[in-house]
């Protein structure tokens, strides 16, 4: 049968480009193609992607299948070889209306590297979404010794305050309830700027200029770049949800150095620490890569007991995965094996910190946004399930009553 499909791997950013496609796709008259936006960032990523792109032609033989994101950006040639794939698009060529032409060359991708500005492209929802995404930021200017990203979205570039505040009100006015601020690196907001706005006047004006928005959420922070203004609305903007996720990587110092990171230990845990002493109740996630190259037993112990140490509730846990182009693939690496060991018992201890972090919640109050029949998640962005009636994008009041190992029992107040 028919039809336009955007399959969307990975990050918050390319959820949000995805209904850009969609809209250029559909204006362009594609009525039998499927869009597949991928993901670069692991190894495993990209297997994903590439399995996916084969079962799609079995099932949809004659319709135009393109392919996008950061892994097609990154290697243009290896997707374009793929006898399944009509086109490859690179991640600005993908923005562009004139891309999705019926007819075109076989690679569309130029040199992301040089690309200096970010163009604002408005979205007015998200298919199936309850919580809607607004780029904010684009690309990196750090060279973290693991990570291919810079190389599939260029360097940094932020979206000017205005054009954020317009995204922001049209997707309030289409009844989102929930929004959630985006990009590559959102702490380094606005460096790129005339007046140089931080991520936390960026804030502080979004909340200002739209008032009517209940929440607003931060996609995932560098602990190194939170300005001082972001510190500020945190403890004092109740609408700015009590949630950060930070990207940690790491709790040993050498194994940080080593990945060029810009933070320590004690200044990791000294983030964590204040947003706890200005928000006592916010909730903390982190990333957290296991088995990275040289890593010894004695440096994943560290990196195992900053979880309880930082007081974890939310552990997003990353087997080292080896990209190629990057300085780390040219260190001494951990056997496979053991870096499935390790991000199996990563992934025991943020399990063990996530129950008690929602055993915690029980008894208190919890404003739910509903994502779907039954479920929904709290402001400090804890799984809850329900039997209440209650539409998608609504906002539930609801009693905590249980907790499970891994999701809350709300009960209508």
């Amino acid at each position: 049968m028919a039809s336009l499909d955007i399959v969307t791997f990975g990050c918050r950013l390319n959820a949000f480009e995805s209904e850009t496609i969609r809209r250029h796709a559909q204006a362009a008259g594609l009525e039998d193609a499927i869009v597949v936006n991928t993901c670069a960032v692991t190894a495993e990523a990209e297997r994903q992607a590439r399995q996916t792109i084969r079962r799609l032609r079995r099932e949809r033989p004659k319709a135009l299948l393109i392919v996008t994101g950061c892994a097609a950006q990154i290697d243009p040639a290896r997707y374009a070889a793929m006898p399944e794939v009509d086109r490859v698009l690179g991640n600005i060529e993908k923005l562009q209306p004139n891309s999705y032409r019926p007819f075109g060359p076989t690679i569309l991708a130029g040199d992301i590297s040089a690309v200096r500005e970010t163009a604002s492209h408005l979205v007015d929802g998200f298919e199936g979404k309850a919580r809607a995404f607004v780029e904010v930021q684009q690309g990196c200017d750090h060279r973290c010794t693991f990570c291919i990203i810079p190389y599939g979205r260029g360097p940094s570039r932020s979206v000017p305050v205005n054009a954020i505040v317009a995204q922001a009100r049209r997707l309030v006015e289409n009844n989102y309830r929930e929004l959630v601020l985006t990009g590559v690196d959102i702490t380094a907001y606005g460096a790129d700027l005339p007046e140089r706005p931080t991520l936390g006047t960026l804030v502080r004006g979004v909340l200002g200029a739209v008032p009517e928005l209940p929440r607003l959420r931060l996609s995932s922070l560098d602990p190194a770049e939170i300005d001082e203004a972001l510190w500020r609305v945190v403890a004092e903007e109740p609408r700015l949800m009590p949630h950060l996720h930070l990207s940690l990587q790491a709790g040993d110092d050498l194994i940080l150095r080593r990945m060029k990171r810009r933070h320590l230990r004690q200044e990791a845990l000294a983030v964590c620490a204040r947003a706890r002493r200005l928000r006592p109740q916010i909730a903390l996630g982190a990333d957290l890569i296991a088995g990275f190259p040289t890593e010894t037993d004695a440096m994943f112990e560290n990196t195992l007991a900053l979880v309880a140490e930082a007081e974890l509730d939310y552990g997003h846990i990353f087997p080292f995965s080896p990209r190629p182009g990057t300085p780390a693939t040219r260190m001494p690496q951990v056997p496979r094996s053991l870096i499935r060991e390790r991000a199996a018992t990563l992934r025991e201890a943020a399990a063990k910190s996530l129950a008690h972090s929602l055993t915690r919640r029980v008894g208190t109050n919890a404003s739910v946004l509903v994502e779907r029949r039954g479920f929904g998640r709290s402001e400090h962005y804890a799984p809850v399930r329900f039997s209440a009636a209650a539409r998608a994008g609504e906002i539930l009041p609801l009693r905590v009553a249980s907790a499970g190992a891994d999701s809350l029992l709300g009960e209508v107040a």
